[in-house]
């Protein structure tokens, strides 16, 4: 259970940069990317700050800020990787991400005629502001071919920027630590399975991947976060999570309120 939780978890993060290439990036120009970078840093941080409010606590809050603002369990578990949250509130902000993230799924193509959105302005909303990348796809396709192609790529752009981000999250590691928790050596500022996801993201971006090893490496990948994200929930005490009561579930919802929020004004005014 250790190994899946701790090795096999930064493996799957470092691998993640397969998905991304640099020239994906430079398709989305400034719009693309100024709607991905402010709707991933605003909710980050607001997330924070009403975490605080609700007074939940600070090692949860951050866990359901990284995975509402870049990727859903993905993010969180390369966040607890850096600040080493108790299981439980890992267990709790996966499934925050996962409900709300499922909810923007079959919501938003709802909303699409309702707020007269086009299929750039829908794929740039849905990208920017949806949790987990499969939920992206599985909203973006409903909005046609344009759409999906706009979603995924804001989306890996979001994916990419949890590199700068577990930065900051290193920088505030203290802030975050549980309460209780031992102190013990304070880790690296960049830790390696970071470096690995932007080395990996280079040669993706390069070309020098095989394409079977490619592949093969990209199918993987979701295996190992899912044997990661099982061997930190059999390591739950599942009393302990009911006892962290609403309020965290309230705080992903506010989340999720304000990255679609921010993400459709940004759509509109961008696309």
């Amino acid at each position: 259970m250790r190994f899946a939780a701790k090795t096999l978890l930064r493996l799957a993060v470092a691998l993640l940069g397969l998905q991304i290439t640099l020239a994906q990036v430079a398709s989305l120009g400034f719009s693309g990317f100024a709607i991905a970078a402010a709707a991933l840093f605003s909710t980050f941080f607001v997330t924070l700050w009403l975490g605080d409010r609700l007074g939940v606590a600070r090692s949860l809050s951050a866990l359901i800020a990284a995975g509402s603002s870049i990727c859903g369990a993905s993010a969180i578990a390369a966040a607890d990787a850096q600040i080493h949250a108790r299981d439980e509130d890992v267990a709790y902000a996966v499934s925050c991400v996962t409900i709300f993230g499922t909810l923007l799924m079959f919501g938003f193509p709802l909303a699409m005629p309702a707020l007269g959105l086009d299929a750039t302005q829908f794929g740039a909303w849905s990208g920017a502001a949806i949790h987990e990348v499969a939920q992206v796809v599985g909203a973006g396709v409903q909005g046609g071919e344009e759409a999906l192609t706009i979603a995924v790529v804001i989306k890996l752009c979001r994916v990419l920027m949890l590199a700068p981000l577990l930065i900051v999250m290193g920088l505030m590691a203290s802030r975050f630590r549980p309460e209780g928790a031992a102190t013990g050596t304070k880790p690296p500022l960049v830790p390696a399975f970071l470096i690995g996801f932007v080395v990996i993201m280079l040669a993706n971006s390069a070309g020098v991947v095989p394409v079977v090893a490619h592949d093969g490496l990209v199918a993987l990948t979701p295996v190992l976060l899912t044997l990661a994200l099982t061997a930190l929930g059999l390591g739950t005490n599942f009393r302990k999570l009911r006892a962290l009561g609403p309020k965290p579930l309230i705080l992903g919802a506010a989340a999720t309120v304000w990255i679609s929020g921010v993400s459709l004004a940004l759509a509109l005014l961008l696309f």
